[in-house]
């Protein structure tokens, strides 16, 4: 639960194009822009280290210090890099505390280890991972839990089974499935049979090189 929030000190900037950004990256900094509620949007620079280690802390509420400005805000969209996942912008999105606002939260599988379907060979498959929220900014869970240590094989989990706290509206269908627990996948016969042909083209070619070894053994023999 985001019974507290972090703070993170932001630079304002004039954004200069795609030339400033570059710059702006290789100095270890991240560019992005504060926008929504009664202000107007600004564009910022913040320290990349800075900004990593505030998205990890504990809670969704972010107190950003612009100037001699401090406004609540959420992450609202964040982009990365293709290849290497590092950030390259962030918006952040000005919140009323007092005001319920809606949020993506992940789901999270609690008890896997301990379920007999695992025991048993099978494999848990997790079609839904995130679900959309209400909630105060400070009352966002990081995460929405669902029990999956009593799952069988063939057995399921819906939304409507998560670990919800009072103050948090589920806006998801309840029905939809979260997990499953499928049976081990079996080798097909197809599958088997390539298996098969695929262990005899090397014994074959194991006995095609005794055999050459042979011959020529059997010449050098020969000439000698």
């Amino acid at each position: 639960m985001a019974d507290k929030t972090t703070s993170l000190t932001v630079t304002p900037r004039v954004p200069e194009g795609s030339r400033s950004v570059r710059r702006l990256r290789r100095e270890g900094q991240i560019p992005g822009v504060i926008y929504g509620g009664h202000g107007e949007a600004v564009a910022f620079a913040v320290d990349e280290r800075e900004l990593r280690h505030a998205l990890h802390a504990a809670g969704a509420v972010l107190e950003v210090k612009i100037g001699d400005e401090s406004t609540p805000v959420v992450l609202k969209d964040s982009q990365h890099h293709p290849l290497r996942g590092e950030t390259t912008h962030v918006d952040f999105l000005r919140v009323d505390l007092k005001k319920k606002i809606g949020a993506v939260v992940a789901i999270e599988l609690v008890g896997t280890d301990d379920a007999p379907g695992i025991k048993e060979g099978g494999i848990l498959d997790q079609p839904t991972r995130e679900v959309n929220v209400e909630a105060l900014p400070t009352d966002i869970p990081e995460s929405i839990q669902i029990d999956v240590s009593g799952l069988s094989i063939g057995d399921s989990v819906a939304l409507s089974d998560a670990v919800v706290p009072g103050d948090v509206t589920l806006l998801d269908d309840l029905d939809a499935v979260v997990a499953s627990m499928l049976a081990p996948r079996l080798q097909t016969e197809d599958e088997e049979s390539e298996g098969i042909e695929e262990e005899t083209a090397v014994v074959g070619e194991g006995d095609g090189e005794g055999d050459a070894a042979g011959d020529e053994a059997g010449d050098e023999a020969g000439d000698e």
